[in-house]
């Protein structure tokens, strides 16, 4: 095996952290002494210990004079854990290789500099690629401090995300499903509008064995969420937020006796300020979002900017009507070249039906 092989090693530890790191970074760790792998680590919860010292735990013999392998710069301050730099300085660690650096302003080269100050022989950019793309959602998040939001929907080949009469379930099969489950275990946040709630009565779970609910985040203006419906009626048991404009005491406290978290929220344009929701969002450490709005809070979101990445999952059925509702409407661009693009696009067949993702372009996003 060489460097390669066991960063790649490391990052299928990290992976094995999805759901539960937030918002920490998905890291993995692997240790190497004469070509024998002598200990493997990856961060398993916040606030645990990061993977370089899970890695350490692990080791079956003295790790002095080994290599360590991490997907992540190491960290050089103290957090909820203190600095992994002194734990891999006093191990008597040889030779470290790094796949990202740390783009958090306490590390952000620092971790290297320190390790090679004190004679530590550090080699980054190891897969790099595939380091990178197992936190875009920590990266964003660390540099913007607002979480990444995933514009998820489901729709059919003519692009109805509902027929004629409103009925929408189910459009993808359990396939599809599934996996939206794993990513609502992945995401720290599930976001939808009132609207949605008033039409589908969701209850916006993971229903995943073993995994974990997201913050439950509910876009309503005025406060017309359903006293009886079954986000309210949960509500003492899956964290949930409403974000709105009202200020009258008297109908709030039914939500907040119900074990709602009620955010009093400034309006832009009649409606909850997104941004600033955004905002209040991320200084509540809720790094990612999984948006399963209907068209409007979609448009909404892409118009201000906040959309990082869609998710389209694409069934191989027509329902027609000119009236059957789209996954993104409000006002729309006015021209094809206003429009936002993805990029890096992917294409995953899930049964019968497809997911086509991408990253929304920030070159061209603020057109549409």
């Amino acid at each position: 095996m060489d460097d390669c092989d066991y960063m790649r090693l490391a990052a299928e530890l990290a992976e094995r952290g999805v759901g539960w790191v937030s918002p920490n970074p998905l890291v993995g760790a692997v240790l190497v002494k004469e070509r024998r792998i002598i200990g493997r680590g990856w961060h398993r919860r916040c606030g645990g210990l990061h993977a370089e010292r899970e890695a350490l735990a692990d080791c079956r013999e003295d790790p002095a004079g080994a290599t360590l392998y991490v997907t992540l710069e190491p960290c050089c301050h103290t957090g909820r854990q203190p600095p992994c730099t002194d734990a891999i300085l006093s191990a008597g660690i040889r030779r470290v290789v790094v796949g990202s650096l740390d783009p958090n302003p306490l590390v952000a080269g620092r971790g290297v500099e320190i390790l090679r100050a004190h004679g530590v022989e550090v080699e980054t950019g190891v897969l790099q690629a595939a380091c990178d793309a197992l936190n875009p959602v920590f990266f964003h998040y660390i540099r913007t401090k607002r979480p990444y939001v995933v514009m998820k929907y489901a729709m059919t080949l003519d692009g109805k995300i509902a027929t004629r009469t409103g009925a929408s379930q189910w459009i993808t099969g359990e396939a599809a499903r599934q996996r939206v489950h794993r990513d609502r275990h992945r995401y720290r946040g599930i976001l939808a509008g009132v609207g949605t709630v008033l039409a589908d009565d969701p209850l916006l779970t993971c229903r995943m064995e073993n995994g974990r609910n997201p913050v439950r985040v509910i876009c309503d203006t005025h406060l017309r969420t359903p006293l009886d419906s079954r986000i309210v009626r949960t509500a003492n048991e899956v964290e949930t937020i409403l974000a709105t404009c009202e200020t009258d005491g008297e109908r709030i406290a039914p939500y907040t006796a119900a074990g709602c978290q009620v955010w009093q929220l400034p309006a832009r344009d009649g409606h909850v300020d997104l941004p600033a929701l955004m905002d209040r969002l991320g200084a509540a450490e809720i790094d990612g979002v999984l948006l399963e709005g209907g068209g409007t809070l979609n448009w909404s979101m892409l118009e201000a900017g906040l959309v990082r990445r869609v998710q389209a999952y694409i069934a191989p059925k027509l329902f027609g009507g000119g009236a059957a509702r789209s996954p993104v409407e409000g006002l729309g661009v006015a021209l094809p070249s206003q429009a936002a693009h993805l990029r890096n696009t992917t294409i995953t067949q899930l049964g019968e039906d497809f997911l086509l993702e991408g990253e929304v372009d920030a070159d061209v996003h603020g057109n549409c």
